[in-house]
C-alpha cells in the first residue's frame, strides 16, 4: 500500500478488575451450565438486574446497568451508562461446565471514551480473558472471549469504568464450546533494509538499541510482510534484497508473506504500472513474466531454506494488475495473470498459500463485486487479504461486515493485509503525514499510543471472531518505517520524505510502542 493517505470459591461474587474484597452485595445470581438470559429479554425495560444476571458496584452504583429497548436481536438490550461517572460489572456465573474451550460471543456497541469497557471470562481455573468493546456507535459488532475452563465452572462478566456520560450496549450473548484466536499477528517490515543502510536505528521501549525484528518477535509478531518490487529504481525491495530480509526473518522463528506488486514501484487501486521490462509485451508474454518472476523469487528463497509460507498474487489489486492488459475491464486476461501467479507459487511449494488482497475493506459490494468476477473467471487462490485503514475504508461495522460476507461467500480464510494507525499528528521529517489532522481520525480512536493500540487490539478482535474460525489475523502497515533521511516514499527520488512515521511502531525516539501489545492477541 501506498497513498500520497481484546471456583469463583463456592458462591463469592466475581469482582470487576481492581476492585477491593470489600462490601460484597447479597448473592443474587444462580448457578447454571448454561448462559441464562442472554439476549436480556427476560424483565423488560429499566430491570436494573436482568433475570439470570448479577450487577455489582462497589461504590452502590448498580443503577448504572440496566435493560433497555432498542436490542439487536430482540426487544431489549443491557446498556451500562450513567449522568456521573461510575463503575459497574453485570454478571452471571456458570457451573457444571464440561472442562475444556469455551467461547462468549456478543453484539456490542459502545461511544467510547471510559477508562475500560470489556467482556471477561474469569474464575474458569485458567487465565482470565477480557476483550475490549470497540467503538462503535451506531452499528452493532459482534466480539468473542475465549477460555479454558479447568474447575467445571466460569463467570461471564460485562464491565464498564466510565466517565458521566459514557454508554455501552451489549445484547445476545451466548456461551459455547470451542476456542477463537489469531493464527497471523504480523507486519510489513519492507522498508527495514533500506532504513538501515541510512542510518535507521531501533530501540527496545527500555530504550536499549537492539535488532527491531527481534523486538517485534519479543511483542509477540508471529509473521512478517514483505514486498518484491522487479526492478526498482533504489534497488531495495528486488529479488536480492528480500532473500536477504527473509533470512532475517526466519532467523527470528517467524514466518514469511511474500507480497508481489508485479511494477518497479507502488501497485495500489489509483495505480499498477507494468515493469519497465515488461512494458512492450504482449498478454501471452506477460502470463509468462508472473510466472517466471513469481517462480525466480520463490524458488531462490527456497533454495536458501526461506520457503514463503504465503504469497499475495498482486496488492491491492482492485483494479486489476499489469494495466491495461490485467485490468478489471477485462476479466478472463485479469484471471490468467493472477492464475500464472498461483501456479508458480505451487511449483515451488504446494504448501504455501495463495492470497489476493484487496483495499476497501469496508466495501462489501465492491468486494463481492470483485470475488464474484474472480470465481466466475475461474481464479485459483486460497485466501482473502483486504487492506483495512478506519480513515478511509469504512466504519468498524462495515469492515466486519465486509470480512464475514468474503468469508462465509467465497468458503476461504480472510485476514487484514494492511492497517495502522496514528500514534500523534507532528511530522518527524519535513514531508507532511498523509494522515495529520484531528478531522481525519476514526471517532473514539485518538492520535496517540493508546489510541493506537485500541485501534490494533480491536481491529484484531474483530478479525477473531469471524464465525467458523475463518478469521487468520491481522498484519500492521508499516511497522519500521520511521523518519530516515533517505528512506521516503519515492525509490527514484532520494530527498523524498515519510509520511508515514506517525503510524509506524516505533516511536520519533525509535523506542517501541505500546501498540505492540496487540501481537499478544489470543
Amino acid at each position: 500500500m501506498f497513498h500520497p493517505r481484546r471456583t469463583l470459591r463456592a458462591l463469592l461474587l466475581p469482582l470487576a478488575a481492581g476492585l477491593a474484597l470489600t462490601a460484597l452485595p447479597a448473592q443474587t445470581a444462580h448457578a447454571a451450565s448454561t448462559l441464562t438470559n442472554g439476549g436480556f429479554e427476560s424483565g423488560g425495560t429499566g430491570t436494573a438486574t436482568p433475570a439470570g444476571w448479577s450487577t455489582y458496584s462497589a461504590a452502590g452504583q448498580n443503577s448504572a446497568s440496566f435493560t433497555e429497548s432498542g436490542g439487536r436481536g430482540g426487544a431489549y438490550r443491557l446498556t451500562h451508562w450513567s449522568s456521573s461517572a461510575y463503575k459497574v460489572e453485570t454478571y452471571q456465573y456458570l457451573s457444571g461446565l464440561t472442562n475444556g474451550d469455551h467461547t462468549l460471543t456478543a453484539w456490542v456497541r459502545s461511544g467510547g471514551g471510559q477508562k475500560s469497557a470489556y467482556l471477561a471470562l474469569r474464575n474458569c481455573g485458567s487465565a482470565e480473558q477480557r476483550t475490549d468493546l470497540p467503538v462503535s456507535s451506531s452499528g452493532w459488532i459482534r466480539i468473542v472471549t475465549s477460555v479454558t475452563v479447568t474447575n467445571n465452572q466460569c463467570t461471564v462478566s460485562v464491565n464498564s469504568d466510565g466517565h458521566a456520560g459514557n454508554w455501552i450496549n451489549v445484547d445476545d450473548l451466548t456461551f459455547t464450546r470451542g476456542r477463537t484466536g489469531l493464527a497471523i499477528k504480523g507486519s510489513d517490515v519492507s522498508s527495514l533494509p533500506k532504513s538501515e543502510a541510512y542510518g535507521g536505528t531501533y530501540r527496545a521501549s527500555t530504550g536499549a538499541q537492539a535488532d527491531p525484528l527481534a523486538v517485534l518477535r519479543s511483542a509477540g509478531q508471529n509473521h512478517a510482510r514483505v514486498k518484491v518490487w522487479v526492478n526498482p529504481a533504489d534497488g531495495y525491495n528486488n529479488k536480492a534484497r528480500v532473500l536477504a530480509l527473509a533470512q532475517r526473518i526466519k532467523a527470528q522463528g517467524m514466518k514469511l508473506l511474500v507480497d508481489f506488486h508485479y511494477s518497479d514501484t507502488w501497485a495500489d487501486p489509483g495505480k499498477q504500472t507494468k515493469p519497465a521490462a515488461w512494458a512492450g509485451h504482449s498478454y501471452s508474454r506477460l502470463r509468462t513474466d508472473v510466472y517466471d518472476h513469481t517462480y525466480d523469487v520463490l524458488n531462490a528463497l527456497k533454495a536458501q531454506g526461506t520457503t514463503a509460507d504465503m504469497v499475495q498474487v498482486g496488492n491491492e489489486i482492485n483494479g486489476g494488475m499489469l494495466w491495461n492488459e490485467g485490468s478489471t475491464a477485462n476479466w478472463p486476461q485479469l484471471a490468467g495473470l493472477l492464475n500464472s501467479g498461483y501456479d508458480a507459487v505451487k511449483a515451488v511449494s504446494p504448501a504455501t498459500t495463495v492470497a489476493l488482497h484487496l483495499a476497501e475493506g469496508g466495501d462489501l459490494e465492491g468486494t463481492r463485486w470483485w470475488f464474484d468476477n474472480a470465481v466466475a473467471n475461474g481464479v485459483r487462490f486460497d485466501v482473502i487479504g483486504l487492506s483495512y485503514y478506519g480513515y478511509w475504508h469504512g466504519s468498524l461495522h462495515d469492515f466486519q461486515t465486509t470480512l464475514d460476507d468474503a468469508a462465509a461467500r467465497y468458503g476461504r480464510p480472510v485476514y487484514v493485509a494492511e492497517t495502522a494507525y496514528p500514534f500523534r499528528l507532528d511530522s518527524k521529517d519535513a514531508h507532511e503525514n498523509i494522515i495529520d489532522l484531528p478531522s481525519e481520525l476514526v471517532a473514539g480512536y485518538p492520535a496517540t499510543t493508546a489510541g493506537q493500540t485500541a485501534w490494533m487490539k480491536d481491529v484484531a478482535s474483530i478479525v477473531e471472531a469471524v464465525p467458523n474460525g475463518r478469521g487468520l489475523g491481522v498484519f500492521y502497515w508499516e511497522s519500521t518505517w520511521t523518519a530516515v533521511t533517505g528512506n521516503g516514499w519515492d525509490p527514484a527520488d532520494p530527498a523524498s520524505g515519510n509520511g508515514w512515521e506517525n503510524q509506524a511502531l516505533f516511536g520519533y525516539d525509535d523506542r517501541a510502542l505500546p501498540a505492540m501489545e496487540w501481537f499478544r492477541h489470543r
